[in-house]
C-alpha cells in the first residue's frame, strides 16, 4: 500500500515538475524573442506606431494615455478650465497669454491637439501679442529633435510656432526618450544638457536611475526664452535658470540679476515672472527624490504581463494605479494613501488662495497708484514686491504635484510669498495716503472668468472667432501636407523574426 502511495506521489510530482520545466522553457523562449525587431526603426523615427510594432506591450500601454476619464484634486487626465475654477488668476495674468486660455492638458497624447486649441497660441498672425515662436514646440513631439537636426538648434528656436504646424504632428512618444539602436534612455533637447554644463556638470555620467527621472525633466522644468545668447541674439533660445541652484529663490535671483521679466503687467505694470511647470525642481527637495525613487518609478511603474515585465507606458496620476506605483513601498490600503495625499495638497492651497487674494489686491492697489500720479521711483520697490511674491505664488501652484512632491518646501515657498505681498501692501497703504487717498481701493467682481477677463480688458468673442478662423481655414491645409509627408517617408525594413 505504501509502495502505491509513493509511486502516485511521485507521477504527481513528476508531472508538477513537468509544468513547472514547461513553463519556464516557454517564458525563456519568449523572453529571448520579445525584442526581435520586427521593422529597423530610424535614428530620427517620429511616429510611435512604427516603434510599437517593436514594442507592442509598452506600445498598447502608452495609447491608454488617451483616456481623459480620472480626475484627481489637482490633476488627473480630464481637461480642466482653471480659469473657471479660479478667475483670480485671470488678473494675475492680465496682459500675458494664460490670462485668456488656462485649460490643464489631458496628457501627452493630446499635445499637439492642446496646443493647436489653446487661445494661446493665437493663429498664424497673432495681430496683438505678435507670432508665436517655434521654441512653443520644443516639448510637444518627436518631430522636435528631427527639425533640430535637420535646421540646426538656433535655427529651430528662430523660427515661428505657425510655420511648424505642418511639421510637429506626432504627439509626445518613443523618441523623446529612445534611443532606437539600443532603446537606452537618452537626451534629445539640448536646452538640459547645456544646463548641466552650465552648472559644471556633466549629464552623460548620469545613471540609469537618474535617467528615469532626467528624461522627464527635459520638459518638465522651469525655463525662459533667452533672446540675449551669446551666438544666438534675438533668437528666442529656450534656457534653464539653473546657474544658481533650483530652489525658487536661487532661479528667482538668476532673473533678476540679468534684468529678465516675461511681461510687464497690464494693471500694476510690475516686471512679471511666469512659473512654467517646475516639476523636476520640487520633486528634487522632496522625500522620493532624497530615497532615489525617480519620476518612472510612479508615473511609469514596472508591471507584469504574460510572464513578462516592463515598464507602464500610461504616464498618469500614481493615484489612478496605486497598487503598482505607491504600494510597493507603502503598505497602506489605497484609500488611506490616496487621502494622505489630499490632505497634504488640500493644506497646501488654502495658503496657495490666501496668496493669491492679496496679489490680486497688491495688482489692482498698484494701479490706483499709478492712476494717481505715483512715479516709478515711488512704485520701484513695491513692483519688485508684487514680481517677488507671485512668483514664488506661480512656483507652488505650475506644478500640479508640487503640493504632494515636496509639502515642507512648498509650504515654506508660500510662507515667503505671503511675506512678499503683505509687505509690498504695506507699502502701497502708505504710497497711496502720501497722494491723498486714504479710502481702501474698490475691487471689482471677478467672481467668473467672464467677469475677470472682461475687467481687464479682453474681447474674448473676437480671440475665440480668430482661433475657431484658424483651425477651420489654415490648420486642415497643414495637417494634410504634414500626411503627405509622412506618406513619403521611408519604408521600414522587415527584418527576419525567429519568433
Amino acid at each position: 500500500m505504501k509502495n502505491k502511495v509513493l509511486f502516485v506521489v511521485t507521477i504527481i510530482v513528476v508531472f508538477l515538475l513537468g509544468l513547472l520545466a514547461s513553463s519556464i522553457i516557454n517564458r525563456k523562449s519568449e523572453a529571448k524573442y520579445k525584442y526581435v525587431p520586427n521593422v529597423l526603426i530610424g535614428e530620427n523615427e517620429p511616429r510611435n506606431a512604427e516603434w510599437g510594432k517593436n514594442y507592442p506591450r509598452e506600445y498598447q500601454s502608452y495609447l491608454q494615455t488617451a483616456d481623459t476619464s480620472v480626475t484627481t484634486y489637482q490633476g488627473g487626465s480630464s481637461m480642466r478650465d482653471m480659469l473657471e475654477e479660479d478667475p483670480r488668476l485671470v488678473v494675475l495674468w492680465a496682459g500675458y497669454g494664460f490670462s485668456k486660455d488656462y485649460s490643464q492638458g489631458r496628457g501627452h497624447y493630446y499635445a499637439i491637439d492642446d496646443i493647436h486649441n489653446t487661445l494661446r497660441t493665437g493663429g498664424p498672425e497673432d495681430k496683438e501679442d505678435g507670432p508665436m515662436p517655434a521654441t512653443c514646440w520644443t516639448c510637444k513631439g518627436p518631430d522636435v529633435p528631427r527639425l533640430m537636426e535637420e535646421k540646426g538648434v538656433a535655427e529651430f528656436y528662430s523660427g515661428t510656432w505657425a510655420e511648424n504646424v505642418s511639421e510637429v504632428v506626432n504627439p509626445i512618444g518613443c523618441a523623446d526618450c529612445h534611443d532606437p539602436n539600443n532603446m537606452k534612455l537618452r537626451i534629445t533637447r539640448p536646452a538640459l544638457v547645456e544646463a548641466f554644463q552650465a552648472m559644471g556638470k556633466d549629464i552623460t555620467q548620469a545613471t540609469h536611475q537618474e535617467m528615469r527621472s532626467l528624461v522627464c525633466a527635459q520638459c518638465h522644468v522651469e525655463y525662459y526664452f533667452d533672446k540675449n545668447k551669446p551666438g544666438s541674439e534675438g533668437t528666442q533660445y529656450l534656457t534653464f535658470p539653473w546657474e544658481n541652484g533650483f530652489t525658487s529663490e536661487a532661479m528667482e535671483k538668476y532673473y533678476d540679476d540679468i534684468e529678465f521679466s516675461d511681461w510687464t503687467h497690464s494693471i500694476s505694470k510690475a516686471p512679471m515672472l511666469k512659473a512654467q511647470h517646475p516639476d523636476y525642481e520640487t520633486y528634487l527637495t522632496g522625500v522620493h527624490a532624497d530615497r532615489g525613487v525617480s519620476c518612472a518609478d510612479c508615473h511609469m511603474p514596472y508591471k507584469s504581463e504574460g510572464g513578462q515585465k516592463f515598464t507602464d507606458h500610461h504616464l498618469q496620476s500614481p493615484l489612478n494605479n496605486v497598487a503598482n506605483s505607491c504600494q510597493v513601498c507603502h503598505r497602506e490600503e489605497s484609500d488611506k494613501l490616496i487621502e494622505n495625499v489630499y490632505d497634504r495638497q488640500r493644506k497646501a492651497t488654502e495658503n496657495r488662495i490666501k496668496l493669491e487674494d492679496l496679489l490680486v489686491k497688491a495688482h489692482i492697489e498698484a494701479g490706483k497708484a499709478w492712476e494717481l500720479g505715483a512715479t516709478d521711483a515711488q512704485m520701484k520697490d513695491i513692483l519688485m514686491s508684487i514680481r517677488h511674491a507671485q512668483w514664488r505664488w506661480d512656483y507652488t501652484a505650475a506644478s500640479h504635484g508640487a503640493s504632494f512632491h515636496s509639502p515642507v518646501e512648498v509650504g515654506r515657498v508660500l510662507g515667503s510669498g505671503l511675506a512678499e505681498a503683505q509687505d509690498a501692501r504695506v507699502k502701497l497703504v502708505r504710497l497711496l495716503a502720501n497722494l491723498g487717498y486714504t479710502d481702501p481701493v474698490p475691487m471689482p467682481d471677478i467672481s467668473s472668468k467672464e467677469k475677470a477677463q472682461k475687467f481687464i480688458g479682453l474681447d474674448m468673442e473676437k480671440l475665440i472667432n480668430e482661433k475657431e478662423k484658424f483651425k477651420t481655414n489654415a490648420l486642415p491645409k497643414w495637417l494634410e501636407e504634414a500626411k503627405a509627408r509622412e506618406a513619403k517617408m521611408d519604408s521600414k525594413k522587415v527584418v527576419s523574426n525567429n519568433n
